[in-house]
């Protein structure tokens, strides 16, 4: 326990004008900025101690409301107003969410000196059982631990089956201790594991109803945007988290500049990479004898004038179909998917049936992505250090527009660097075999080239190559000239 939770008897108050008057001055907001002032003449140790002291006090305060509400429904106030409840009378008096109060309600008549016995049990207004928790209204008291401290606790000791209910008060005993030392999100967690221990058949009870309550529900919004929302159980989603967090991490700094996403930007980008996973994989099921694959379909002659001008802006205008959803996306867009997928070229009539059906062509054949990655690594860009997971092949010179598909005239690039190289109009070359990009005018006036690719064993071939290099035939590098 800490100094500045140091243990202080509280005396229950008549109402709240008690617990405020109980406070030390400082604490009493004055007029004219001069509780203001005093807060700003605070040392830092001051500040410390004080913030812990209005935190215990505030806690105290807390657990002398509660001896009030379980006195005001002892003697069932609610039914004075016409409330059905003592939680639904509280609810509307302090104008807060009903599920606060009726975990105010249940821990009140649980700390209270008015409670049943530590063994045993009775039914609140609630309707449902309250098993005391003399222990945890002293924690209460003395300000050592919170509200909701205190609602785990009640929960883990409420939950308890009636065999080993004659360990409520050791349990209770073993929670406080470490509540005091752990925010509720970790005592919860211990909580858990109690359960887990003394009451398993419940626990697979409890894996059960999560696993009969999943849901999982999507659809797209007015702006055309997927909305996602689902409720997973524990394994589903200990699957869903292992899988996304390596993929949604940030990415490296770069010039000391930190990755600009979002948490929730990140995240999307992490699921939009597993979904590639997927969908590359041999192990989904098929249908029709194929693979699960996204179908776009759009006017040739827009996919292939979609390129920019001098100014920047696109010479015609026009959009392709997602088919499993009916969205429009921009021929920029179809222009940067085919980079890397199976084309399946379809010759439309006027009435848009189709007349005749190609062939598939792979843009990016296995043995060329292997080389690839061989020479560029997970991605090719400069300073990226995306995890692994599904790159994608990139032309350097599209496809459409009749760059041919072969390791010269292409690079391997993570799903955010492909969209950055479509959209802002990076410049990539070859150089000695190796990927060199040449940013925008609009990110970098000079436009200075930047050298990219570092998959390691292409690395060290080029550094040992240098080495076996006679002297007199290597390329001058900025020292040599700069001597010179």
């Amino acid at each position: 326990m800490t100094p500045l939770m140091a243990s202080q008897d509280a005396t229950p108050g008549a109402g709240a004008g008690v617990v405020v008057s109980a406070l030390p001055a400082w604490d009493v907001p004055a007029p004219g900025g001069v509780w203001s002032s005093a807060v700003h003449s605070l040392s830092d140790e001051e500040l410390v101690s004080r913030i812990g002291e209005v935190e215990q006090r505030i806690r105290q305060a807390r657990m002398q409301q509660l001896r009030l509400i379980a006195e005001a429904d002892r003697r069932r106030l609610h039914t004075v107003c016409g409330a059905r409840s003592t939680q639904v009378w509280l609810q509307t008096l302090l104008n807060i969410d009903g599920q606060d109060a009726t975990n105010r309600v249940r821990i009140a008549t649980a700390t209270t000196p008015a409670a049943p016995t530590d063994a045993d049990a009775a039914a609140d207004t609630t309707g449902v059982d309250v098993v005391a928790l003399p222990e945890t209204g002293q924690a209460l008291a003395d300000g050592v631990i919170g509200l909701e401290h205190a609602r785990v606790i009640s929960r883990c000791l409420t939950r308890l089956p009636e065999h080993v209910r004659h360990q409520a008060g050791e349990v209770e005993r073993l929670l406080v201790d470490n509540a005091c030392r752990q925010c509720p999100r970790d005592l919860e967690k211990l909580a858990d594991r109690v359960r887990y221990t003394l009451d398993a058949d419940g626990a697979v009870a409890d894996e059960w109803a999560q696993f009969e309550s999943r849901e999982l529900h999507y659809a797209t919004a007015r702006d055309g945007m997927l909305v996602i929302k689902a409720r997973l159980d524990r394994e589903t989603g200990a699957k869903f988290v292992t899988a996304l967090q390596p993929l949604a991490a940030p990415r490296p700094e770069t010039d000391d500049i930190k990755d600009p996403r979002t948490v929730g930007q990140r995240n999307a980008d992490g699921l939009s990479t597993l979904l590639d996973l997927v969908l590359d994989t041999d192990g989904m099921p098929r249908t029709g004898g194929q693979k699960p694959h996204l179908t776009v379909t759009i006017d040739y002659t827009q996919l292939k004038n979609q390129l920019p001008t001098n100014g920047g802006e696109f010479v015609a205008g026009g959009a392709g179909t997602l088919e499993s959803t009916g969205q429009y996306v921009s021929p920029q867009t179809v222009r940067r998917i085919a980079c890397d997928c199976e084309v399946l070229p379809m010759v439309l009539g006027g009435d848009s049936l189709p007349l005749d059906v190609g062939t598939l062509q792979r843009t990016a054949p296995t043995h060329i992505r292997a080389a690839l990655l061989a020479r560029d690594g997970v991605c090719a860009f400069p300073e990226c250090d995306h995890p692994a997971g599904t790159p994608q092949a990139h032309h350097i010179v599209h496809w459409i527009d009749g760059g041919p598909t072969s390791l010269d005239n292409m690079v391997m690039l993570c799903a955010h660097h492909h969209r950055t190289i479509h959209n802002h109009h990076w410049h990539i070359e070859l150089q000695r075999g190796r990927p060199v990009f040449t940013p925008p005018t609009d990110l970098d006036p000079a436009r200075t080239p930047k050298p990219g690719g570092k998959a390691q064993p292409a690395t060290h071939h080029h550094a040992l190559h240098h080495l076996n290099t006679p002297p007199e035939s290597r390329p001058p590098t900025s020292r040599s000239l700069a001597s010179t």
